[in-house]
């Protein structure tokens, strides 16, 4: 329900200006939440039977296709951030802590979502449409990868 009343412009250019808010609010958010809230075992980040341990990624969505073109957040944080796009090494330590920020990563999206009803307080109800395909669109591939890429290395990890 739109309760601010903008000229369309202003709206446009608050649009451009929140989003990046949101979405580095939900990064930051996830950074600070402790390590063990990103158990890999855990019922929302665990493989689930219908995504046949990743595969269904590969073969409905294609993911292996283009998962190289996704950017890669936890590279942006020097100290902080852990670079998800390659793994460095195939140690055991390291292939967990990937498997730790592989869900903080995918939460991260995931809360990068939510937000998209707060463009309704000042934009036209028909907006907000748009602000939800913007943010699955911008979203979801992140959270297909990090689902494809969890199981992956958890066969690694089993195979050590």
């Amino acid at each position: 329900m739109q309760v601010v009343f903008l000229p369309g412009i202003l709206t446009v250019v608050l649009c451009f200006v929140i989003w990046p808010l949101l979405q580095t609010a939900a990064a930051l958010i996830c950074l600070i939440l402790p390590d063990r809230l990103y158990s890999p075992d855990s019922f929302f980040f665990r493989t689930h039977r219908f995504e046949k341990e990743g595969h269904i990624y590969k073969t409905v969505f294609h993911v292996n296709s283009w998962k190289h073109l996704l950017p890669d957040g936890g590279s942006l944080l020097n100290k902080r951030g852990f670079a998800k796009k390659r793994l460095q090494s195939f140690s055991n330590e390291n292939l967990q802590r990937f498997l730790i920020e592989s869900a903080r990563g995918e939460l991260t999206h995931w809360l990068a979502i939510v937000p998209f009803w707060l463009f309704g307080f000042f934009a036209p109800p028909e907006v907000i449409w748009y602000m939800l395909a913007y943010a699955l669109i911008v979203n979801l591939p992140c959270i297909i990868a990090q689902r494809y890429n969890r199981p992956r290395v958890r066969r690694l990890q089993n195979k050590k």
